[in-house]
């Protein structure tokens, strides 16, 4: 296989998930950052890249859950999961409700005029960091980067 071939790239029946994955982990964890930031600078210019990382991040997520999905329909043929494989989709799944959560919270914080939203957000979005890594931590061991798959 020719890792410089897009026609290979694109038509392998499980790549997209892996490739399309990466889009709502990092706008999610820049947004995290963000945040931070923002609180740490007291600056409504990073509370508002927070949010609209948060917003692309969530924005992401569909195709990122579908694509898994179809991984799993191509690779296992809709076998049952089990084990890590489905420690990962219920962290996966816990992890895009999360993501839409803590967009949710800045999207009504934004629209009640609140420059950087309200501290307590913080613990809602440390743990959907917590649980985002989690799973992107069991998905690189289904895809053999962080040990044998």
């Amino acid at each position: 296989m020719n890792p410089f071939d897009p026609r290979q790239a694109l038509l392998a029946r499980h790549a997209q998930h892996v490739v399309l994955i990466h889009f709502p982990i990092a706008l999610f964890l820049a947004g995290a950052i963000f945040d931070a930031l923002a609180r740490w600078h007291n600056r409504a210019a990073l509370a508002t890249a927070a949010y609209y990382n948060f917003f692309a991040a969530a924005l992401s997520t569909p195709a990122a859950i579908a694509t898994g999905l179809l991984a799993w329909q191509f690779q296992l043929e809709g076998r049952k999961l089990k084990g890590i494989l489905l420690q990962h989709l219920a962290l996966a799944v816990a992890a895009t409700l999360l993501i839409w959560l803590v967009w949710y919270l800045y999207f009504r914080a934004r629209r009640s005029r609140q420059e950087i939203p309200p501290l307590y957000y913080v613990c809602v979005e440390i743990f959907a960091v917590i649980v985002v890594t989690l799973a992107g931590h069991l998905g690189g061991f289904l895809s053999g980067i962080n040990g044998p798959s």
